[in-house]
């Protein structure tokens, strides 16, 4: 048995000095043997794998540091480059002009494979293609679009309901896991067809499967710096090892509810049966039970959730449905829920902004100022959500300071130049840098680092669209994000109903707020408000 304590006390400074010598021989080797100043040039060296490790706690704001120095830069590694880029002409390059050369590559998948396997953000070549043409055409559906703004309303009603108790009992509460809690109910309804129910917070399972989830994405994400994952996965130890137990639990829960979703789908009969929940009291769910049985009638049977419609195209490979399930949950359940939590952080740091698109809310919807949260989202349709000029400039401005995944990395496939003159080398990552390029000033100002929604808004107040090149939260060319709009949906159906109905304020005004570094933005330690009832005058 080896005792981890010794072994890491131990360990862990002799790696660290390896690490520094290892990685001085492998660069001067390395760029002695690639420097040909005749026919080559390559970008400035700005940093190191050990300044990355040591800085990790900090590492997107090293690389806004050092991109101010560099529009863009490299580091060496063992084998390649790894080029650091704000430049919206090389993204652009990479991810529009020369796609077909710039894709996720091995390191990625090797990286993200054992969480993800072989899913849509993990893959490159006809596997991508594949599940980006069904993706594609489901996202495009208006079943998906009505069935998913159903499931939006209904969790964020659930959402405004414990807010309401919270209120009254004048508690703080940790908004950012509610967040979570809430968006990985909706993404669960609208992938699976399942009721997660994870905010009644009775679904054990559930709960170990989020812990589960989410302790497995920040050691996936750490994969990224730790030059020594390989070694501990082998030996099972340390982080790895912990990913593997979580890994095991994701596993247990995902297969079950695929296995489950197949049975039910082979008796289609079982939809029929009673439901059976404490909340059918309540008059509000027995109507939207009531439509949602409605609609089952109307549509002649047709499935709504995404799971479901993946299996009538006869995709019942356990394994490959599993790795869709997860691919979609890490994209509609992290990366909305950690918008909105730095979207309600800036309307607590600026409460003008606040009571802005609150005004805005009142006047799209007409509610009455004594109106409840049910006649408040039954306000809340398409032609509600289109009048939230500011609400939509606001979440978009959230998403340029703290973008929900702050860098973005392709491998080149084979030799190039990039728009700069510099060359790239087959197996070189260029990463293309959201939050820095969000801190740019020749991209957005003087003002690069003020929150102000105004700057998304034209002379008619109406939302004016950035490049995507610029603007790179959702990347650009073939692989945008194709949850765009699915995205900014789910926030703004929630801010409705929640700004609509209440007011918040953080709890502790002279704490600072961090991220965490990881695959998805965080706040560290959670958002912790307090919310007061909103009363119209």
């Amino acid at each position: 048995m080896i005792d981890l304590n010794q072994f890491s006390s131990f360990f862990i400074p002799l790696t660290v000095a390896a690490l520094a010598l290892i990685s001085a021989i492998f660069i001067l080797r390395f760029n002695v043997k690639r420097s040909s100043p005749k026919t080559k040039k390559y970008h400035p060296i700005a940093t190191s794998p050990l300044n990355q490790v040591l800085n990790y706690h900090r590492l997107f704001d090293l690389l806004t540091d050092l991109s101010r120095q560099y529009k863009t830069y490299r580091l060496s590694s063992f084998s390649r480059n790894e080029i650091f880029t704000t430049d919206p002409a090389i993204v652009e390059y990479i991810l529009k002009t020369n796609f077909p050369n710039y894709g996720k590559g091995l390191y990625a998948y090797n990286i993200f494979n054992d969480l993800l396997g072989d899913g849509i953000f993990a893959v490159d070549g006809d596997k991508w293609k594949h599940q980006r043409k069904l993706a594609s055409y489901e996202f495009s559906t208006k079943i998906l679009r009505d069935f998913s703004s159903g499931v939006f309303k209904g969790t964020a009603v659930k959402l405004a309901r414990i807010l309401s108790e919270i209120s009254a009992s004048n508690q703080s509460l940790d908004m950012q896991n509610l967040f979570m809690t809430a968006t990985l109910d909706s993404v669960f309804k609208v992938i699976l067809g399942i009721d997660l129910d994870g905010l009644s917070g009775t679904y054990e399972e559930g709960a170990r499967f989020t812990a589960a989830f989410d302790t497995a994405n920040g050691i996936t994400s750490y994969r990224f710096v730790d030059f020594f994952w390989k070694i501990k996965r082998f030996l099972n130890i340390g982080s790895e090892a912990k990913l593997r137990r979580s890994i095991k639990v994701i596993d247990e829960f995902v297969y079950k509810l695929i296995k489950s979703k197949i049975e039910k789908l082979n008796n289609p009969h079982d939809d029929l049966q009673p439901v059976t929940t404490p909340t059918l009291c309540i008059l509000f769910d027995v109507l939207v039970t009531f439509v949602g049985f409605a609609n089952n009638f109307i549509l002649q049977g047709k499935k709504e959730d995404i799971l479901s419609r993946f299996l009538e195209l006869k995709e019942t490979d356990p394994k490959y449905l599993r790795d869709i399930v997860l691919n979609f949950v890490i994209a509609g359940k992290d990366t909305t829920a950690t918008t909105l939590s730095w979207f309600f952080y800036f309307l607590c740091k600026h409460p003008d902004i606040q009571e802005k698109i609150a005004k805005e809310i009142l006047e799209a919807t007409k509610v009455r100022s004594n109106s409840s949260i049910e006649e408040l989202a039954a306000k809340v349709n398409e032609e509600t959500l289109d009048k939230m000029h500011y609400l939509h400039a606001a979440l978009s401005e959230t998403l340029r300071l703290y973008p929900a995944v702050p860098v973005d990395g392709k491998i080149c496939f084979s030799d190039d130049t990039l728009p700069d003159g510099f060359n790239v080398n087959k197996g070189d990552m260029i990463t293309y840098l959201t939050y820095a390029m969000g801190r740019t000033k020749e991209l957005w100002g003087n003002d690069v680092e003020e929150f102000r929604p105004e700057r998304w808004l034209n002379e008619n107040g109406h939302f004016q669209p950035r490049s995507p090149f610029i603007f790179t939260s959702f990347q650009a060319g073939p692989r945008i994000c194709l949850g765009k709009d699915f995205a900014y949906r789910q926030m703004k159906i929630f801010s409705m109903i929640l700004l609509g109905s209440y007011k918040f304020k953080l709890n502790d005004e002279s704490k600072p707020v961090k991220y965490k570094t990881a695959l998805t933005l965080h706040i560290e330690g959670g958002l912790h408000l307090r919310v007061f009832s909103r009363n119209y005058s």
